[in-house]
């Protein structure tokens, strides 16, 4: 996920001067598409799906058809992948949204020393998610533009203006993003507050007026005594939205039977986001508790059913300073998450509240409880979503751990990306704990386009796999100098497929788009899509994402796959933290044992940079010793033996360069990292930077 920058000029709306999303040519894609696939398959495997690639790319043949319709698709839309590639990653998906696609940004552990801090807290947050949203409205948020690789691209802004207007609503065999548009009339915003289990709504104009945040906190105050009212109390509906999609639409409809029922939905429907107060969930607030909370809430006994996951939106702040913010990912992605929740801390740290104690409006309306008619089946619904939250409670093995050793500043100081640095770590902390390689999802960027969502890099390179096979398999056999040069390459292809991916050049959009239009044309399913190949190719083992914040604050979702991993990283100067899950009742896997391969990877990469630095630093100096050696004999020579006036010359104009190169630091570190050496002198142990 690239870094942003920030540029002040008004943004018009996200596609204005942006190009369309290119369609790749078909034989690159294809030979590309073998290149990665080759290291994970078995020769007898390889070997067929060779066959079958030739023949769905020959001259005249099915792939050629479906690229030139490809092409005339991209020709009369705006992004001809936009909707096969939301359909397939999210809406046709259906797996409950908790831990299986919505992610959580988890906010720095807050110190509140008395209930009220927590509301004065969400009043405060409350206030800045209403002003984030009158810069929205007002099409005058910076626009964001590209760092590290083709820096200065202009990216497309739509999915901003997602973040408070859209809400997925369930479908029996596929979802559907709803966006809401503004209308003549709208009708006054409001926020969904849950509390207890209980939604309340929010209003946040009131006789044409915004609320500030004396009035929230006073709303906020009145909503915590309703909540409280144990004779009011109704069962927790929020756990349908945690149930299976398919399931969760059959709910829906259930529920829809009542008008009463069909009144709170819309409520919450067509509400701006939602805030939930949660109670303290325990004593013991890790990180890793902290993120596993934001992804369920802990379940039934804790506050799973203090949410509403459908909503893109849904800001949690605990009672026990355990806050954060859960997304539905369908919406946007966690860039434009980040980029929002960062504008919101920052405003609450550089503005803090004013409050001391809650107003006294007598004229400020009470919020309104949310009601329903619960029937029988209503009730059985909810207890069969509550013990499956539970179980996906018991099941998620999630293992937040921050590495001190080093950061991004000392891959910097190496002349390599620290995001293609991590994903090779990633790569061999995988293949040491599972001895081989596995397809590999990390998220890149195509916002340089019109309505640009994203691609996928493709990690696990050949070069990636010829790296972690020396250190591992080879550890002994293989020199530093080569190891060095291997992970060199693997760098490289790595940044090389990046650069790929968000131009829109890389395979899995592609090959997503040439499926669906054989879909879409009745030619059945081809067999270069039912091939054991394309399976394993969309089996993401290892499912990755970059994620750097600016702000105190770390990301972390759930694995992909039943057998897989999800890991999330946060790079910072002289740390990175990493989130790692996976689940419990998998043979295969195990976070904690993942994290403790990983960071063995990160040292050992780090020692080997530093010997191999060490190494051609000391033969730079001896190269200078032994320059200046020949230099003081060809002096002693000058003494004994005259010389024409030319010749002078000549040794005078060779000293200093000789000379330039050995006192230069800069320039012996930059010769360091590109050329090559001979084989490594053992050192001493290094200690811990």
């Amino acid at each position: 996920m690239p870094v942003l920058d920030r540029d002040a000029s008004k943004d018009s709306g996200g596609r204005d001067a942006l190009p369309k999303l290119p369609v790749p040519n078909l034989k690159d894609t294809l030979d590309r598409y073998l290149s990665c696939m080759k290291h994970l398959l078995t020769e007898e495997q390889f070997n067929k799906t060779q066959n079958i690639v030739t023949q769905f790319g020959a001259p005249g043949g099915v792939g050629e058809l479906l690229q030139s319709k490809l092409t005339e698709r991209s020709e009369n839309m705006a992004n001809w992948v936009y909707d096969y590639w939301l359909n397939d990653m999210y809406l046709n998906n259906r797996l409950a949204l908790p831990v299986n696609s919505s992610p959580a940004m988890v906010f720095p552990q807050q110190n509140f020393k008395a209930p009220i801090d927590s509301l004065r807290f969400a009043a405060h947050l409350i206030s800045g998610v209403l002003e984030y949203k009158t810069h929205l409205d007002d099409r005058n948020l910076p626009a964001d533009y590209a760092r590290g690789q083709l820096a200065g691209t202009r990216l497309c802004m739509e999915q901003y203006y997602r973040l408070f207007t859209s809400y997925r609503l369930p479908g029996p065999e596929r979802d559907t993003l709803v966006a809401q548009e503004s209308s003549v009339m709208p009708e006054p915003e409001h926020i969904i507050v849950a509390c207890k289990n209980q939604f309340f709504v929010l209003d946040v104009m009131i006789n044409f007026r915004q609320l500030n945040q004396r009035d929230l906190l006073t709303q906020l105050e009145k909503i915590v005594k309703m909540a409280d009212n144990e004779e009011e109390q109704l069962p927790p509906i929020g756990l349908l939205t945690s149930d299976g999609r398919t399931e969760w639409a059959e709910s829906r409809s259930v529920l829809m039977r009542e008008s009463t029922n069909r009144d709170s939905l819309d409520m919450i429907e067509r509400c701006l986001c939602l805030v939930c107060l949660d109670d303290a969930s325990g004593p013991e607030l890790s990180d890793t508790t902290r993120a596993m909370l934001m992804l369920h809430g802990g379940g039934l006994t804790k506050n799973g059913g203090n949410r509403w996951y459908d909503k893109p939106m849904q800001f949690i702040v605990g009672a026990d300073g355990c806050c954060g913010v859960v997304c539905e990912h369908s919406a946007f992605e966690g860039i434009v998450l980040v980029q929002c929740t960062e504008y919101l801390l920052k405003c609450m740290i550089g503005s803090p509240s004013k409050l001391v104690r809650a107003a006294s409006v007598s004229e400020l309306p009470a919020p309104r409880r949310l009601r329903w008619k619960c029937t029988p089946e209503i009730h059985k619904l909810i207890t069969s979503a509550a013990d499956k939250l539970q179980r996906m409670v018991k099941n998620l093995d999630m293992s937040v751990h921050k590495f001190h050793d080093y950061g991004k500043e000392f891959i910097k100081k190496q002349k390599m990306s620290p995001d293609a640095y991590i994903q090779v770590a990633l790569q061999l902390g995988f293949y040491r704990c599972q001895g081989r390689p596995v397809s590999t999802y990390e998220s890149a960027s195509l916002r340089r386009f019109q309505q640009g969502r994203v691609d996928n890099i493709r990690s696990a390179t050949p070069e990636a796999f010829a790296f972690v096979k020396a250190m591992t398999e080879g550890k002994n056999s293989t020199s530093d100098t080569e190891k060095m040069e291997l992970l060199k390459g693997a760098i490289t292809a790595q940044t090389s497929y990046t650069r790929l991916a968000i131009t829109g050049m890389a395979i899995d959009n592609h090959l997503l788009g040439l499926r669906e239009l054989a879909h879409e044309m009745k030619m059945g399913k081809l067999e270069m899509f039912k091939d054991e190949a394309y399976l394993i190719s969309n089996q993401f083992i290892l499912s990755t994402s970059q994620v750097p914040t600016t702000v105190e604050m770390f990301c972390c979702y759930g694995p992909v796959v039943p057998n897989g991993y999800g890991a999330c990283y946060n790079p910072q100067s002289d740390h990175i933290i990493f989130s790692v899950s996976s689940f419990h009742d998998s043979q295969q896997t195990c976070s904690a044992e993942f994290v403790k391969c990983l960071v063995q990877g990160l040292r050992d990469i780090r020692d080997l940079c530093n010997k191999c630095n060490a190494d051609c630093a000391a033969t730079e100096e001896r190269k200078g010793q032994t320059q200046e050696a020949h230099t003081q004999t060809e002096t002693k020579w000058e003494e004994k033996s005259p010389q024409r006036p030319s010749d002078m010359t000549k040794n005078k104009q060779t000293v200093p360069q000789v000379l330039v190169k050995t006192t230069d630091q800069s320039s012996v570190e930059a010769q360091t990292q590109t050329l090559p050496h001979g084989e490594a002198r053992p050192l001493r142990k290094m200690s811990k930077s």
